[in-house]
């Protein structure tokens, strides 16, 4: 089975410019990403999909493939991440006779992953079968709990307070011990089948079979804005020192 991971890192950052290279706790944020693949034992080909030439050299440098630039139209704010996917591997099969089994997609702004749990995602998609593998992290908060998310609905001359299941929030546990367990995805590490990409509509945590590959919510993380990047650093220095 040729398993490849795929890491995006375009250019054009708006949240926090040039995050992908910026230094993060005395790396390319991405290089992260990168070194994490290598050492998986399952994987064979690190690529990183780009379209900035300081981002390629700088993926080059830390042992990422870089067979081709991004297109431009790839590469926009609103580029959907299946395309993105579908591009890598239809060039590698184009380009290089190359056919992916299965994608393992990492994204640079979540470097909390460990190569432990690139192999754990691997290992559950092995193992099960599925169409793909999705981090879930368990909502821990209860103020966001989907029970107790509330939105008005007008009803004649006041409101009714509907929550995220559509259901009047009065019928919702009042206590958070009795709340049923919900899970976020928290983007650490994706492993799924091609195909999933060429489904109608097109989901890379979609398909018909989903395995999710649940840890603790330290791992919800992201970094879209500045005030993310030190938190996330607070995080990865935890993690450096406890070699979790």
């Amino acid at each position: 089975m040729n398993i490849v991971a795929i890491i995006p890192a375009r250019g054009g950052s708006k949240g926090v410019p040039g995050k992908n290279i910026r230094n993060f706790c005395g790396k390319p944020l991405i290089a992260w990403a990168i070194e994490t693949a290598l050492k998986s034992r399952f994987i064979d080909r690190t690529i990183v999909t780009t379209d900035d030439p300081k981002i390629a050299k700088i993926a080059k440098k830390y042992g990422a493939e870089v067979p081709f630039m991004r297109p431009k139209n790839l590469a926009q704010s609103t580029t959907q991440m299946e395309p993105v996917l579908k591009h890598t591997i239809e060039w590698l099969q184009k380009n290089e006779n190359y056919k992916t089994d299965a994608i393992v997609l990492l994204m640079p702004p979540n470097p909390l992953r460990s190569t432990k749990q690139i192999d754990e995602a691997i290992k559950l998609f092995l193992k099960k079968d599925p169409d793909v593998v999705v981090p879930l992290s368990e909502l821990s908060a209860a103020h966001h709990h989907p029970y107790w998310i509330v939105r008005p609905v007008k009803k004649g001359n006041s409101y009714e307070l509907l929550n995220a299941i559509n259901q009047n929030v009065k019928y919702a546990p009042a206590r958070r011990q009795l709340l049923p367990k919900y899970y976020v995805k928290n983007d650490l590490v994706f492993v799924m089948k091609p195909k999933i990409l060429y489904e109608k509509p097109a989901c890379y945590f979609g398909g018909s079979k989903q395995e999710p590959y649940i840890m603790s919510d330290f791992y919800d993380e992201d970094i879209n804005i500045p005030s993310d990047w030190a938190r996330m650093e607070n995080k990865f220095r935890q993690l450096i020192t406890k070699k979790l």
